[in-house]
This record gives structure tokens, sequence and C-alpha cells, in this order.
């Protein structure tokens, strides 16, 4: 696939199922991961994979962490946290390595792992793999953070759903760059 290609169609695929990518599509899916911009070169990322009966085990941290929040959650509420991790035969959990740099701010550090996340998303396109990126408040949750062994300097900036695309690729809605791009002009006066 051309980049571009992949620039402008990628969508997100809410609907995967087994068989997860391969060990090769993986080491590709992490290489293009490790391209994105990073000022400084701290490469504030690393990046969990979740499968097999690890994929129990991540529900039933946010079972827990549901419990802590509301010790009277409805059964609904967490057998849909218990299945969360079921949706996809692989989950990378995209953290964020917040590390203390004079010239770069927690900001861009985070913005990075996002880019990051990104390519990875681009890099499972382009190779047919389906892939959703997913956060709400369990990527947040202080009982998922401790249960993920993250460290204190450290963020989930997703959880991404990779496996084999369900039925149809949806189209990409078109949109014109006209209506996100526009010229700036300075009221400001030049001195001559």
């Amino acid at each position: 696939m051309e980049a571009l290609d992949a620039l402008i169609n990628r969508v997100s695929v809410a609907r995967v199922d087994a068989p997860a990518p391969t060990a090769e599509q993986r080491e590709l899916l992490f290489r293009a991961a490790l391209r994105a911009p990073d000022h400084a070169q701290l490469r504030p990322w690393r990046f969990l994979t979740v499968e097999g009966a690890a994929r129990e085990a991540l529900g039933e941290l946010f079972v827990r962490a549901q419990l802590e929040r509301d010790p009277q959650a409805p059964a609904a509420v967490l057998d849909k946290a218990r299945a969360m991790p079921l949706r996809a035969p692989l989950l990378v959990v995209v953290v964020a390595c917040i590390k203390p740099h004079p010239k770069v701010p927690e900001a861009e550090q985070l913005l990075a792992a996002g880019c990051a996340a990104h390519g990875l998303l681009l890099a499972a396109h382009a190779q047919g793999i389906g892939a959703m990126w997913r956060t709400g408040d369990l990527a947040y949750d202080a009982t998922v953070l401790a249960g993920l062994g993250l460290a204190a300097n450290e963020r989930v900036v997703g959880f991404l759903y990779l496996g084999t695309p369900q039925g149809e690729l949806r189209k990409p809605q078109p949109l014109d760059p006209a209506e996100f791009v526009s010229g700036w002009t300075s009221d400001l006066a030049v001195a001559g």
C-alpha cells in the first residue's frame, strides 16, 4: 500500500477477530511506531501487548477498577468491563513515559507517544490489519494503571485493538482541507 493511500484512507475498525497480527506484521507495526517525531530523542513511549489469557486478566482488572469506583456497580456494567479486552485477539497498550527534560515538556512527550500510536495504526491499515484506538475512563484509572505496572511518570495513551477485520471496511468520510486550513496574518505593523 502506498504511504499516502494509508494516510488518507485509514479508518478505525471496531469489529475484529482472530487471527491476531503475525510476528512479522507486529515487527512492522512497532518499527512504524518507533519512527514517531521525538524532540530530543527521548523515546517517551513503551508498549504492552495483551493477548490470550491476559485479555481475561485485563477484563478482571477493569472490573476491579469499576468496583473500586462504585461498589454497587450493576452486573451489566461489570460484564461490559470484563468483555472489553475480548473484542480483539491482540491489544497494544501504548504508554507515554514522561521524562524530566529542560526543553521537552510533558505535553510534547504525550504527543510523541500519541504519534507512535498513530504510526502503529497506519502500519496496521497498510497491512490489512483492523485496528481501533480506544481510551475511556479506564485508561486514566489509578487501579488500572497500577495493575498494568505503570510507574508514576507513565500514562496510558490508548488501548489499540488489533485483529482481522470483520466485514467490509467503511469508507472514510471525505473532508475538505479548506474547512480546516487558513492563512494567518498579523495585525501588528512591521516596524520599518
